[in-house]
């Protein structure tokens, strides 16, 4: 019988209790089941965390909620007789309390705002965070073209709900995070900026009806 180094088998025991031996090539294909095995446990466990943030954020419906309260004001402020960079600065101003609202909405429709156990909670935070950089921009057009800058920081609002439709599981935010930049464009520069800020209204109210309809799907 011809020599063989221990090192090339390991031994296992059978169904019978006797070691076994398996050479390199079966050892590395058992090694491989088991990565593959971990990495689709690791998918499983990461679809569960977006099932959880789902379900406990009801998919992001408070700050929806919230941003309907946001556009009224915002057309309160676009139907007064102040001029243009009055208008866009209150317009930002109106902005400001998103966060609070979005808080109170939570507890009014019993939504877990913070979800602490889910670690997914900070990578909402951090889409929403992303979408102040964008900002800057409309603050770029606050002074340069005064008229466009709500049509620029609605355009900024929808094309930030774009990753919270992986978040949630959302067709809803895939579509108007297309639906709102594109309308927001078109309408901004056809129509006076009253009528952007009604048209976003709408949107965000049939959002959040669709919202509503996903969660209780």
């Amino acid at each position: 019988m011809p020599f063989q180094h221990p090192d090339l088998y390991v031994r296992m025991p059978n169904k019978l209790g006797m070691p076994n031996k398996l050479g390199i090539p079966n050892k590395l294909r058992m090694l491989n089941e088991l990565s593959l095995g971990a990495q689709i446990g690791v998918i499983m466990n990461l679809e569960e965390l977006r099932r959880d943030t789902a379900i406990k954020q009801k998919k992001g419906l408070h700050f929806i909620l919230a941003s309907v309260i946001i556009w009224c004001a915002v057309l309160i402020v676009q139907l007064t007789d102040m001029p243009i960079l009055d208008k866009n600065l209150f317009t930002f101003c109106c902005t400001a309390p998103l966060l609070p609202l979005a808080y109170l909405v939570s507890k009014i429709i019993k939504i877990d705002f913070q979800n602490k156990e889910n670690p997914l909670t900070n990578l909402g935070i951090l889409f929403s965070v992303n979408q102040m950089l964008y900002l800057l921009i409309a603050m770029w057009v606050f002074p340069t073209v005064p008229d466009k800058m709500l049509m620029v920081l609605s355009m900024i609002f929808g094309a930030h709900l774009l990753p919270y439709g992986w978040l949630y599981k959302s067709k809803s935010y895939m579509i108007f995070s297309v639906i709102i930049p594109v309308l927001s464009l078109i309408i901004g520069l056809t129509f006076d900026v009253y009528i952007l800020a009604i048209m976003m209204i709408v949107l965000e109210v049939v959002f959040s009806l669709c919202l509503i309809f996903e969660n209780n799907d």
